[in-house]
């Protein structure tokens, strides 16, 4: 499942309309504003507030290479949020899913022959109907 949600996460991006913040403090910057303030940008990327603060400040330019790695995670999965949902949302419904995968095929057989198992690539565009009705929840009675 994670190779397909690596996919889609690719197509994803490339609908966005800005560029990404290059450097170190510009991304701490903008996580500070998205998520309104240090302490919450300190907690979701496991450093402390006031390294959060010198990035910012541009204290530290350059930061470990823990820090750049978890900044790059979190800095991908919270970028342009609505240009994110639009462009799910435009695949599922009117452009379709185009799946492709690889995988062996054939028999156990005498190496070099004609049957021999290999890696065949298959794609498949699935219409926006194919994705079959949205799941509900239940809905609660009233008592």
């Amino acid at each position: 499942m994670g190779i397909v949600k690596d996919g889609l996460e690719r197509v994803v991006q490339q609908a966005f309309t800005r560029p990404a913040a290059q450097s170190a403090g510009a991304q701490m910057h903008h996580l500070v504003r998205e998520l309104n303030g240090t302490r919450a940008v300190a907690d979701a990327l496991g450093v402390s507030r006031r390294a959060v603060e010198g990035y910012v400040k541009d204290r530290i330019r350059r930061p470990r290479a823990d820090h750049a790695r978890r900044l790059q995670g979190v800095m991908r999965e919270r970028r342009q949020p609505r240009i994110r949902a639009q462009a799910r949302k435009q695949a599922a419904t009117s452009t379709g899913l185009v799946v492709g995968t690889r995988a062996r095929f054939g028999f156990t057989v005498a190496p070099g022959t004609t049957d021999d198992a290999r890696v065949r690539h298959l794609t498949l565009a699935l219409p926006p109907a194919a994705r079959g009705p949205p799941l509900r929840r239940p809905r609660r009675r009233r008592q």
